[in-house]
């Protein structure tokens, strides 16, 4: 009699694999709900379409567009915004950022704003001088500089790490050094020599040295056009055109 309990308990616990398979699938298909349809949402067309693959290097605000002259250097990771014009001949560097959203911005003929800049452009300027930023012909702005709302007149360097601020004028033919930091309304004559913080007057500039103001200018860009080369007229995207026809069945 034990003999016989002892087997049957070791039945129960053991069930034949054949059963419990049947018994799992009829559990599954009782359980097995009807698959929900899916929706489609279909994108209105008034939605704007924006590019995040990447930074955006020409931003637009309202009616204002940055516009680039055809021979200008413009590096890919720079931020043009609002009322900005590049012009002919003239180089824009990495990583700089021109914000032209409350004034306009202007990078004359053969000018340079190296790495890092910051240009800007306030409403108005508390001296009554135009509230725009104006950077000349043949000016050179140095790396890391901060520009708000001044006027650079033509042939002119300005040394990394400067700071003009609203107001601030900057006479042809002068150089400030590295460092030198402009106060709003501060006016350098031409033909000059300025730095510190705030900048004051050093000596006069002799007269080979206001001769290879323009042509530091003129070398920065003949650089930038060794860089201008290296850019693809048409990028990658035709890699992506030709996937588009082939999916269509046309011949590429």
């Amino acid at each position: 009699m034990a003999t016989s309990i002892a087997r049957f308990s070791r039945r129960a616990l053991t069930p034949n694999p054949i059963r419990r398979f049947f018994a799992t699938s009829a559990a599954l298909a009782t359980n097995t709900e009807a698959p929900k349809p899916k929706l489609t949402v279909s994108p209105s067309p008034d939605r704007a379409k924006w590019d995040y693959r990447g930074q955006r290097q020409i931003i637009p605000l309202g009616q204002w567009l940055p516009k680039v002259a055809v021979d200008a250097y413009v590096a890919p990771n720079v931020v043009l915004a609002g009322q900005v014009t590049v012009w002919d001949g003239s180089s824009v560097w990495n990583g700089a950022v021109l914000r032209g959203d409350l004034n306009k911005i202007t990078l004359g003929f053969c000018a340079n704003v190296q790495e890092r800049c910051v240009v800007h452009a306030a409403w108005s300027s508390p001296t009554g001088l135009p509230a725009e930023t104006l950077i000349d012909r043949y000016v050179t702005v140095g790396a890391y500089s901060l520009l708000r709302s001044c006027t650079i007149e033509p042939e002119c360097i300005i040394g990394q790490h400067s700071i003009l601020m609203e107001g601030s004028l900057v006479e042809t033919r002068s150089i400030l050094e590295a460092g030198s930091v402009v106060p709003p309304g501060r006016r350098i004559p031409s033909g000059e020599l300025w730095g510190g913080n705030p900048a004051r007057f050093i000596r006069t500039l002799t007269n080979e040295e206001s001769l290879e103001i323009p042509k530091l200018a003129v070398a920065i860009n003949h650089l930038s056009g060794d860089y201008f080369s290296e850019f693809l007229p048409y990028s990658t995207v035709y890699l992506e055109v030709e996937k588009f026809k082939k999916s269509l069945g046309i011949a590429v």
